[in-house]
């Protein structure tokens, strides 16, 4: 009989992308796989030949409401309170279904936005192996990347991350009644992302590669940095003819893009549209769900809608975007020098990291971004002969990792070890 594996992730395409990579990895190794998310994604899993459960709310209307922009965009901070109670409702609902997708599953995979998995895990007594895309685990060799925090010292890096704990606790409302009333646990004793509720570190994976994020030496073993998750495009997209005919008529485009973040796009149209007509490069812009209004772009300008950024990427001479993991690893991997105008969450992260490997200029917080700063920098992306050089070089090294087979020898043998009764966990390098 099939070992079963449930994975559960919400959010966005970028939380959404990697773990489909990772269900189809699972089932050509012969597991049966079900994967839960938000229901904007059901084509994508179900495309993929992975069956697909929902688990409630289209995360492309919940971001767009006009809250999300004035708190995120805007910094309205007034309107965080209503963000938090909106995720409770979100995280509860996702939580519920869970539970019910994960019945008859041999292991659980999660991440820090479905750690209510954990709870599942313990009432179905089965593993739980906790994912993430950034590094998240206590550290003293940085600051928490999820926010933006300086690097002090330390002290003071292991102390930021509590900032993380403090706001999952604000989740933990929903998933402790989650927990008693639906899974019928006591209260939580100890635990948090990384923990059970004894205390005990939980297995976890990280996709993300050690070329751009080195693993932190202070970790405890049973952090594994696997390499990035890639689900590449399985389809024959080839350029448009109308695209096609774009990329003969000159150099290389620079991509720009915002990705999944719906925040402030009238204000990026315009900054946009005056970058690109002081720096008079040539470039692909995405629509996205950021909503940029390509209607009055220059010609030098094609407008794309949905593209595979691993088919599309190659074709360019560099790459801008807001920093989200996915994103940014596609990119690098595709060797192209990088821009990132971070918005929220752990995007500024990643930006900081492209700098670091030189293959880009510092990242540009998007409500800090102006048009002469962003022609500057598609001169710089186009131009900089030792950045193109560094990007090559990670994409190469990129493109030799095997990040979905590391997860999935983590994953079978962490299922083994439970069914054989053993106490530790096991470690995959």
């Amino acid at each position: 009989m099939k070992k079963r594996v449930a994975i559960a992730t919400i959010g966005t395409s970028g939380d959404v992308r990697p773990y489909v990579a990772l269900a189809v990895e699972l089932k050509k190794r012969g597991y049966d796989v079900v994967l839960g998310t938000n229901s904007d994604f059901e084509g994508l899993v179900t495309s993929h030949g992975i069956e697909f459960h929902n688990l409630g709310t289209k995360i492309q209307e919940w971001l767009q409401e006009s809250r999300f922009d004035n708190a995120i965009s805007q910094m309205k901070f007034h309107h965080f309170p209503q963000l938090l109670r909106a995720g409770q409702e979100l995280v509860e609902k996702a939580a519920r279904n869970s539970w019910v997708m994960a019945q008859g599953a041999d292991a659980i995979v999660v991440n820090i936005n479905t750690s209510f998995g954990i709870d599942i895990a313990e009432a179905l007594n089965i593993p739980v192996i906790m994912t993430a895309m950034q590094p998240l685990n206590p550290t003293r060799e940085f600051p928490v990347s999820a926010y933006e925090v300086p690097d002090l010292g330390p002290t003071f890096n292991k102390l930021s991350y509590i900032a993380m704990n403090i706001q999952q606790a604000y989740f933990d409302f929903p998933r402790d009644r989650v927990r008693k009333e639906l899974m019928g646990l006591a209260p939580r004793k100890r635990g948090g992302l990384f923990k059970d509720s004894l205390g005990n570190n939980l297995p976890t994976l990280y996709n993300f590669s050690s070329i751009v994020s080195p693993r932190p030496r202070d970790w405890p073993q049973t952090a594994v940095v696997t390499g990035f998750w890639f689900l590449d495009d399985q389809s024959d997209w080839t350029p448009p003819e109308d695209l096609q005919k774009f990329l003969n008529e000159g150099p290389a485009p620079v991509y720009i893009g915002f990705g999944s973040m719906p925040f402030g796009a009238e204000r990026n149209t315009e900054i946009l549209r005056e970058a690109l007509e002081i720096w008079g490069g040539r470039a692909i812009v995405s629509r996205g769900w950021g909503g940029i209004n390509t209607a009055d772009l220059p010609d030098t300008v094609f407008a794309i809608g949905e593209a595979p950024h691993d088919k599309l990427f190659p074709l360019c001479a560099a790459v801008v975007h807001h920093g989200g993991a996915g994103t940014t690893s596609t990119g690098l991997r595709a060797g192209k020098p990088t821009f990132t105008v971070p918005q929220a969450y752990d995007q500024r992260y990643w930006g900081r990291r492209v700098r670091a490997l030189g293959c880009g200029p510092a990242p540009v917080r998007l409500r800090s971004l102006t048009p002469d700063v962003l022609a500057n920098v598609l001169r710089e992306l186009t131009t900089n002969p030792t950045m193109a050089a560094n990007a090559k070089a990670v994409g190469k090294a990129l493109c030799e990792e095997n990040g979905l087979e590391t997860a999935v020898n983590f994953i079978e043998a962490t299922i083994d070890a439970a069914k054989a009764g053993a106490r530790r966990h096991p470690v995959v390098t």
